[in-house]
């Protein structure tokens, strides 16, 4: 039998063991995280909707007439009214003929790929794909095939070799490095190749694209280009839960095949009604949205006249490349001491000595909030030089 003592002892001395914190009260810029006030810098609420008024009321009011617990499956008996008609609006949100619950982005995507992929096929992903595409890849019995980050080249190469059903999977905006996937060329390879392209979108959806579609719509393309698109809802959308949205008969060959959300209890019908408040909200308060650009735009100079090395990232996630996990873990628990909460991002979460701050902005924080974190930064890397 494995000693679990053995392996806890050496994720401490190599500083790869993971701490929980208990935060107290709502989420927003300023969290209560263990008894202390701190500023957070490291949240996925992108605009600042997980505490608005306006999605607790509109969840009072489904818990009023739902309850709490949806009772069962989708396709038992707990499918309501609450959740059909938030997959007919975020349909119509994301331009594409339907779309599908899930209870989470992981399952999501574990989902899609098992449904579609099976023994003899191929399924082609991203280096620095999310954990739950790559555990997705694996689940499905196809072969996984991973190229070079971003390598739309490298993808088509592997591409043209594939066997069977070839599907090509690819996070939107990557969520440790913040920047965009190249999906105009991943598209064009995957149509020339009569591949499936699969995008999961959870950290462009409601930051990028014309009304918050996406990363999808932030390049133009569209139901032809990327048959399969999942989003989720409990970052920008302040919710919780996930869905698929593609084509009639990929939304029913889920509901058909997809384990995860046929073996699934349904999320909450209250949590389906403050979705579809929060999804009013993104349509409308583009100001959301504008707010958050420029407070990325005020960190970046403020970051780059530091000289310290930001990543080319042109969203909410700012990554500020460290290198040691004991150095990013010592920038952390510095910002920590100055009132701020940044997380040290470590392997195998990121590739061995890549380790960074994972810096992330919302449309609810403020200048002044921003400008203390750049001065903190600053004051770190003062003290940091020899």
């Amino acid at each position: 039998m494995k000693d679990l003592a053995v392996d806890l002892d050496r994720r401490r001395a190599e500083h790869l063991y993971r701490h929980r914190r208990v935060v107290g009260g709502m989420q927003g810029p300023v969290l209560r995280v263990d008894g202390r006030e701190l500023v957070a810098f490291c949240s996925n609420d992108y605009l600042g909707l997980a505490a608005d008024p306006r999605l607790v009321g509109a969840l009072q009011r489904g818990a009023a007439r739902y309850g709490v617990g949806s009772g069962a499956a989708h396709l038992v008996s707990g499918h309501s009214a609450a959740h059909h008609a938030l997959e007919e609006e975020l349909a119509a949100f994301m331009q594409r003929p339907r779309a599908l619950l899930f209870s989470t982005g992981y399952m999501a995507n574990l989902g899609v790929l098992s449904a579609l992929l099976g023994r003899g096929d191929a399924v082609i992903e991203d280096r620095l794909n999310h954990a739950s595409l790559l555990d997705g890849g694996l689940l499905s019995g196809a072969r996984l095939r991973r190229y070079a980050h971003a390598d739309a080249r490298a993808a088509e190469a592997i591409l043209a070799e594939a066997k069977g059903e070839a599907l090509l999977a690819t996070d939107g905006v990557f969520s440790m490095d913040g920047d965009l996937a190249p999906l105009p060329a991943l598209a064009a390879a995957c149509r020339h190749h009569d591949a499936w392209l699969m995008v999961d979108d959870a950290h462009g959806l409601g930051v990028l694209g014309e009304g918050g579609r996406g990363t999808v719509a932030h390049y133009g393309l569209g139901l032809d280009e990327v048959p399969i698109l999942m989003g989720t809802l409990g970052k920008a959308f302040g919710a919780f839960g996930a869905f698929v949205a593609g084509s009639q008969d990929l939304i029913e060959t889920l509901i058909q095949r997809a384990r995860p959300y046929i073996y699934t209890t349904a999320l909450p019908p209250a949590f389906a009604e403050a979705t579809r408040e929060a999804l009013r909200i993104v349509q409308a308060e583009e100001w959301r949205r504008e707010q958050l650009r420029a407070l990325v735009a005020r960190f970046r100079a403020g970051v780059q006249a530091l000289g310290l090395s930001l990543m080319e990232a042109p969203t909410s996630i700012q990554p500020i490349l460290l290198g040691e996990t004991a150095h990013a873990l010592r920038w952390s628990e510095a910002l920590e001491r100055r009132g701020l909460l940044v997380t040290a991002i470590r392997p195998p979460t990121v590739p061995v000595g890549s380790a960074r701050l994972r810096v992330t902005l919302s449309a609810a924080h403020t200048e002044a909030q921003v400008d203390q974190l750049v001065d903190a930064l600053g004051a770190i890397a003062q003290e940091a030089r020899p």
